[in-house]
């Protein structure tokens, strides 16, 4: 008891850190006019995402994302919605990653990921000013450079960069997200911002095709000192579409023996309704590790997984 009461009084300031933003969190939507929400934890079907796992909860899930609920809230009529959501994945745990996280997930009627783009933008600079940072960011000894605009790099275009193979080349050999994690994340977002925009369209399943380009779809992340912070696409509203994304996925994780999740019908009937949209999802236990300079996901958790 003794060693995890001092690891607490110990991390103190980077909870206090955390406090503070999640405030500024809240100001900065309510100023544009959005509505913060709540939607159930528990879920019956997630979307069968083949890389990620959800956990299994009394005839139902864990959350490991508020989109489907949040989408259906936008097919009912809500134009500007937020919240900050506990989420939970299944085998994840490391520096950056705990089975149980806090999501900072938003969504904007009639916009696309260019405007996500700037809004996420907007906010990360909101946040260092709310925190006297002023328009740079000191994380493990490296200084990052917030003043906008954040870089722009293509997916494409970072294979090229820093990959040992290219991203058509990874997509056929099967190693995109090997070569993804190993080679070309450690290099973003060194010295200031990246979004890296633009996937190949089987790595986007909840996204929207690019009308002028079909190979990709409209996703990008954004990356600082290395860490990915976000994930946001324009939203993909032809449920026809999704459905069939959704047996793909479904039969890959067939294929890797993976749980197999009940369909989710009730988003994908509420998806024919739902208006043009853009959404991002945004790691705010990573964003407070960032800005506090902790450097790992521990020293700005309360309290442990395996402190229980």
């Amino acid at each position: 008891m003794e060693a995890k009461a001092f690891r607490r009084m110990r991390i103190r300031p980077h909870l206090e850190m955390r406090m503070r933003m999640a405030a500024a969190v809240r100001r900065f939507f309510a100023e544009r006019d959005f509505l913060e929400v709540e939607t159930p934890v528990r879920i019956p079907a997630p979307a069968p995402e083949v890389h990620i796992d959800c956990v299994p909860a009394s005839g139902a899930f864990l959350q490991a994302s508020p989109e489907l609920a949040m989408k259906e809230l936008l097919a009912s009529g809500f134009e500007r919605i937020f919240q900050l959501a506990r989420c939970f994945r299944g085998g994840e745990r490391g520096a950056r990653h705990l089975p149980e996280m806090a999501l900072l997930e938003w969504y904007v009627k009639d916009e696309d990921y260019r405007y996500m783009m700037a809004e996420t933008e907007g906010l990360i600079c909101h946040l260092a000013e709310y925190e006297g940072m002023g328009n740079s960011l000191l994380w493990q000894g490296k200084k990052i450079d917030l003043t906008p605009p954040f870089e722009r790099l293509s997916v494409k275009e970072a294979f090229l960069r820093h990959g040992s193979l290219s991203m058509e080349e990874a997509l056929e050999k099967g190693c995109f997200n090997e070569i993804m994690g190993l080679e070309i994340e450690p290099c973003l977002g060194l010295e200031k911002p990246v979004f890296l925009y633009d996937y190949p369209v089987s790595e986007a399943s909840l996204a929207r095709i690019k009308p002028e380009n079909p190979a990709f779809a409209e996703r990008f992340e954004l990356y600082i000192c290395g860490v990915e912070l976000c994930n946001a696409y324009t939203e993909l509203v032809d449920a026809k579409e999704q459905a069939a994304r959704f047996r793909e996925a479904a039969a890959e994780r067939a294929k890797l023996g993976k749980t197999a999740y009940p369909e989710a019908s009730v988003f994908l009937e509420a998806l024919g309704h739902m208006p043009p949209a853009t959404g991002n999802a945004l790691g705010f236990d990573r964003l407070v590790m960032l800005f506090s300079g902790a450097p790992d996901i521990d020293h700005v958790t309360a309290i442990l997984p395996e402190e229980m």
